[in-house]
């Protein structure tokens, strides 16, 4: 069944990056979840892909396009679809992915994933009747790191302090955030446990604007 998930994704440059077993009758889970899998982007190839479906150029595209092709994957596998999006209330998505073994909190507090780091991001999960076996635990990225994040915003927005968000708009206001602007968090590019991971500066650059219009 792990692998029928996946070959669902596979079309769609969608990847399961994490899972946990759910205990019967665990509340905020559809009934009779035995197994919720993240979901995100796979790379390299999302973003060419996701630009060439019929809700690109259409309002929020993005989550538009993440209902559809999770919804339909979630009917396939007699599965539901949960989402990020959509509230509020808004499903705990943070806490689910602490859960996966594969995703932490980072020393700037954002979520930092094994193999993606910093710009790890999710379009959905899918909650399964099925107990799967689940994606191995990884190891902690930021124990052996030199925790590069905690000095790379050039606006010191974000920080082993926290995040302060009017801050970082002001910044990007200026000229001196265009490079931020542009090509994406500097705090998320410069994370070492992501500097494999093949996503686009102009992925990055759209859900910057998205946040900064």
């Amino acid at each position: 069944m792990a692998e029928q998930v996946q070959a669902a994704l596979d079309p769609h440059y969608l990847e399961v990056l994490g899972g946990f077993a759910v205990e019967p009758g665990e509340a905020g889970f559809p009934a009779g979840t035995r197994t919720l899998l993240m979901i995100g982007p796979k790379e390299p190839g999302f973003w060419p892909h996701l630009q060439t479906q019929p809700e690109w150029g259409e309002a929020h595209p993005v989550d538009r396009w993440s209902r559809r092709v999770i919804g339909r994957v979630a009917c396939d596998l007699g599965a539901k679809a949960l989402f990020p999006f959509g509230g509020p209330p808004y499903q705990p998505f943070y806490s689910w992915a602490l859960r996966t073994g594969r995703v932490w909190d980072s020393p700037v507090k954002l979520l930092v994933h094994a193999t993606q780091g910093l710009m790890v991001s999710f379009r959905g999960a899918l909650a399964l009747p099925q107990t799967l076996p689940l994606p191995a635990p990884a190891v902690q990225p930021c124990g052996t790191c030199a925790k590069p994040c905690l000095t790379a915003c050039p606006a010191t927005a974000l920080t082993g302090a926290g995040y302060d968000v009017p801050r970082c708009h002001a910044h990007l206001d200026d000229p001196a955030g265009a490079a931020c602007l542009n090509g994406g968090c500097l705090v998320r590019s410069t994370c070492p446990a992501g500097a494999g991971y093949a996503r686009m500066p102009s992925q990055s650059a759209y859900h910057m604007r998205q946040f900064h219009p």
